[in-house]
């Protein structure tokens, strides 16, 4: 079969997911004919992903959430504005999206949490079957229950979700653990997407602390700690634009611009991780039986957070109080239940997107 792919341009997560599945699907004797991001002026494609994806890469504007001043979260009410300004765009590249399906001529289109891809199957809804895979489908879900307090945040989550999955066949809900109920109606919960570079690590403990922050700000807190701490060595990944592949920050904080392989190999001889919350970093830190703290700076970060403690992976604040992380260290409980739920990873993925229902039913009336 023949697949296409439609990757939201946000983060490392995403990325990692598309090339993993692309691996497995073409171990299968299957070929992905093309690959879609979504672009945007504030980020650029990290290096890991052009280089090892190997197919055509079609960029297209696509939203984007604006980072704060400080660069440390995420500024909702300006960046409607700042997207709505880009409407215009935004229409052409749904008629980009349309166009290239028609091009390809896949059998099926994989969508990795793009919003155009999903407004283009509500508007034009193409012949050929959208599968949506990502973790925030898994909220969607009874089998998370949001305990925070930005209810009305987790609301238009939910419906941004929704928003990127109109008309789709199937909708693959990335989680943590394998849940006693694996369907819920057009939502299936599959296990995470690990690389095969994930689960061929060397892992051992090592003296630092490993870590990734999607927002550049948080380079400042960390100098601080570091600069408080210098006995502690701090090796961090960031997406900032325009810097030297290491930047060392203080002696000993290093920045490091972010490269697959390279991140791993850190992660892998760390002593514990922290990070925004990003699902997929967070999978990676499990499989390595990785501490971890969790600092999430928006609410799909924070319903990362909330579904990860259920796994008890480690511990979250609203900084990033390291000392909190190296407190949690000698009581973090190393368990293989994770590893087991990972590796089928690629008999349920084969399984859902070789198993194509043609009628497509709207995803609000799914849920």
């Amino acid at each position: 079969m023949k697949y296409l792919f439609v990757v939201q341009g946000e983060g490392r997560g995403h990325f990692t997911q598309a090339l993993s599945l692309k691996s497995i699907l073409e171990r299968n004797g299957h070929e992905v004919v093309g690959v879609m991001v979504g672009a945007s002026a504030k980020r650029k494609l990290p290096d890991f992903f052009t280089n090892k994806i190997n197919t055509e890469i079609i960029q297209f504007h696509s939203p984007n959430f604006l980072p704060t001043p400080k660069g440390k979260g995420s500024f909702l009410l300006v960046s409607i504005i700042y997207n709505l300004l880009l409407l215009p765009v935004y229409i052409s590249s749904l008629f980009t999206i349309r166009s290239t399906i028609k091009e390809k001529q896949p059998d099926v289109v994989i969508n990795f949490y793009e919003l155009l891809c999903g407004i283009t199957y509500g508007v034009f809804n193409p012949e050929r079957p959208m599968i949506n895979v990502a973790h925030q489908y898994y909220f969607l879900t009874p089998a998370f229950q949001y305990t925070g307090k930005n209810k009305m945040q987790f609301e238009l989550l939910n419906f941004y979700s929704q928003l990127t999955a109109l008309n789709a066949s199937k909708i693959l809900a990335l989680s943590f653990r394998e849940e006693n109920r694996l369907q819920h109606g057009k939502i299936s919960i599959v296990p995470p997407l690990l690389r095969r570079e994930v689960i061929q690590q060397k892992v051992k403990k090592g003296d630092y602390i490993h870590g990734y922050v999607l927002n550049s700000g948080y380079a400042s807190e960390l100098k601080l700690w570091s600069e408080n701490n210098p006995d502690k060595t701090l090796h961090f990944f960031w997406d900032k634009k325009n810097v030297a592949e290491t930047t060392n920050l203080t002696p000993s904080l290093t920045m490091h611009t972010l490269s697959d392989i390279k991140f791993l190999n850190f992660m892998a001889a760390s002593k514990a991780y922290a990070t925004t919350g990003g699902f997929e970093s967070v999978c990676e830190a499990m499989y390595m039986q990785k501490p971890v703290l969790m600092v999430p700076t928006h609410i799909e970060q924070e319903c990362n957070v909330i579904d990860a403690m259920r796994s008890e992976v480690g511990v979250s604040d609203t900084d990033f109080k390291l000392d909190l992380l190296i407190d949690y260290i000698p009581h973090y409980n190393k368990t293989l239940e994770f590893k087991f739920w990972a590796h089928t990873a690629e008999s349920f993925f084969i399984y859902e997107l070789t198993r194509i229902e043609t009628q497509s039913t709207n995803i609000f009336a799914a849920v």
